[in-house]
């Protein structure tokens, strides 16, 4: 209870009782802590601006969501001479999240794909949406036709 105490102070316990305790504890600790996801919205050099759009968009939602997104381009092939236009899809993905997320890590090469990864910033960050509660059973009254 109290090692600095002189003399030291301290309590009589079951040690079933201590480890309950202490699990009944952690579990409260657990329940509490965030989860952290990563999902990835993959590209290519050739994207098109449709595709483009609806994987942004996938992006802005996880993002508003809490989640982190992984933005990854793989090339394929002679598409390694082009690596430029690959920075350009992942920079204009960055540029047009804008305030939904904060970049974690700068886009990178790691073997033949490209990925950076965004965080969401802080000031849109919202708990995510709890289902609304079901009132309880509403009485219908019989409608009368006249």
């Amino acid at each position: 209870m109290s090692p600095n105490a002189v003399p030291p102070v301290c309590r009589i316990q079951d040690y079933g009782r201590f480890l309950y305790e202490k699990e009944k504890s952690e579990r409260a600790a657990r329940k509490k802590q965030k989860v952290i996801v990563i999902k990835e919205v993959k590209f290519s050099v050739t994207v098109d601006e449709h595709d483009y759009q609806t994987k942004k968009n996938q992006a802005v939602r996880f993002l508003l969501e809490g989640d982190k997104v992984k933005a990854s381009l793989r090339f394929r092939g002679r598409q390694m001479a082009h690596r430029d236009l690959g920075y350009n899809i992942i920079n204009r993905l960055i540029q047009d999240l804008g305030e939904a997320g904060v970049v974690e890590f700068m886009p990178r090469m790691e073997g033949t794909t490209l990925h950076a990864i965004l965080a969401p910033s802080k000031k849109t960050e919202a708990p995510k949406p709890k289902p609304p509660a079901q009132p309880a059973q509403q009485q219908q009254q019989p409608a009368t036709v006249q």
